[in-house]
């Protein structure tokens, strides 16, 4: 719309922070290994943070065990410590340039944990949805005090503006809430 606000670019960075936060979803594990887990890390190379993917090979031998082919013989001490501290709470073991990484049982202690941090990337989700929604009220506003839309046209747009940000947000809350649901499965 040239005159109040663009619903398609909001929809479209609505359904940015919908499917951002499925990625991270897909980085949180539930006891087996998956490729997809390894993504969130960063690793200090060559002087910038890089994602542990453009790095290193990343597969999956077996169901509990991730293995990480690391290219670069020099950048593989900095793999093991960018696994070791991320909140995956992974603990590899090195083999040459390659990192073996065992994934454990979940304990309920961890199943928690993994909650709390699925609760985090949520609310990341929210708040990015949030922007969205707070650009979109200023551009109806900007338009508004330009004389581009009335007042009654501000107010329906701005009421579409908030259905949009309401279902997305209720659409987060149903991710986090089928996450949550399979992390605590026993």
């Amino acid at each position: 719309m040239s005159n109040g606000v663009d619903m398609k670019d909001l929809r479209r960075r609505m359904d940015g922070a919908i499917s951002a936060f499925r990625h991270d979803l897909a980085s949180l594990r539930t006891g087996r290994a998956s490729a997809n887990l390894l993504d969130p890390i960063t690793v200090e190379a060559y002087g910038s943070p890089m994602p542990i993917s453009q790095v290193a090979t990343i597969s999956v031998p077996e169901s509990r065990m991730i293995s990480v082919s690391v290219w670069d013989k020099s950048l593989v001490n900095a793999v093991d410590k960018a696994i070791r501290e991320s909140q995956l709470g992974l603990n590899p073991i090195m083999d040459g340039t390659n990192l073996r990484v065992p994934i454990p049982e979940l304990n309920e202690e961890r199943r928690k944990e993994m909650v709390k941090i699925c609760h985090q990337y949520a609310e990341q989700a929210r708040i990015a949805a949030r922007h969205v929604r707070r650009d979109g009220m200023d551009h109806l506003k900007k338009a508004e005090k330009d004389g581009d839309i009335g007042k009654d046209e501000h107010h329906s747009l701005s009421e579409d503006v908030q259905k949009l940000t309401d279902d997305t947000i209720a659409a987060i809350d149903k991710l986090m809430a089928e996450k949550e649901q399979e992390i605590l499965q026993v």
